[in-house]
């Protein structure tokens, strides 16, 4: 249904969406996993780089 990343589209740019990502983060929330609402289409690199900015990078155990 959102064939293209919102968030390069945002940033004027095309790229396919291939991961549907969880705009809060879910963090077990078995309702908040589900809400269609809380979806949006992002393309590997832009979904890379927001669980990076919200996760602190990877390995460093924060929840």
């Amino acid at each position: 249904m959102n064939p293209l990343c919102v968030q390069c589209y945002r940033d004027n740019r095309v790229s396919a969406a291939t991961v549907v990502d969880h705009i809060i983060p879910h963090k077990g929330d078995q309702a908040l996993f589900w809400d269609r609402q809380n979806w949006q289409a992002l393309c590997k690199k832009c979904h890379d780089i927001k669980t990076v900015r919200e996760d602190g990078g990877f390995g460093n155990g924060r929840s």
